[in-house]
């Protein structure tokens, strides 16, 4: 038994990464909300690769991106790449955010949250062949970055509820 709680206090970052994306493809009665949904994958991949990247492998964050391209009809792959990036950038500059004030944290992940939207607008164009307007990306940018302090609180609960360190 005491396995099997280890096991399931370990799989919880991963399981509520897979449940926010989830939430963010639930269907709404918004007119054209797909398109500037908040990508709350890169959000969740952030959050736990900062604060626990011992139960956040990268698979995860292939996982999790694969599983929003299922979901939002993205190209499947390129939120799975994404992410896989984001956690490498991120394990790669950890030592910078040890210690950070929530702010700094909150700002590091607004430029991430910023590129990784410019990239996979650019991307999105050059896997369809096709010019589409930047506004749906700069919408989806500004959504992810203000709703990424909610999603800090929540995770960091489920943090100190159930991965005692």
């Amino acid at each position: 038994m005491q396995r099997l709680d280890r096991l399931a206090r370990l799989m919880t970052p991963v399981a509520l990464s897979f449940l926010v994306v989830v939430l963010t493809a639930m269907p709404l009665s918004v007119p054209n909300y797909g398109p500037i949904a908040p990508n709350l994958g890169i959000a969740a991949t952030f959050y736990w690769v900062v604060y626990r990247p011992d139960v956040y492998p990268p698979w995860a964050s292939f996982l999790i991106g694969l599983w929003e391209d299922i979901l939002s009809g993205a190209p499947v792959g390129l939120n799975a790449l994404l992410l896989v990036l984001v956690h490498w950038v991120i394990i790669s500059q950890r030592r910078f955010f040890q210690g950070k004030s929530f702010f700094v944290i909150w700002w590091a992940f607004a430029m991430t949250a910023g590129i990784v939207a410019m990239v996979a607008w650019v991307l999105t164009m050059l896997l369809n062949g096709v010019a589409v307007s930047p506004l749906p990306a700069v919408f989806q940018f500004g959504l992810t970055a203000a709703i990424y302090p909610f999603i800090t609180w929540m995770f960091a609960r489920a943090q100190h509820a159930v991965l005692r360190t």
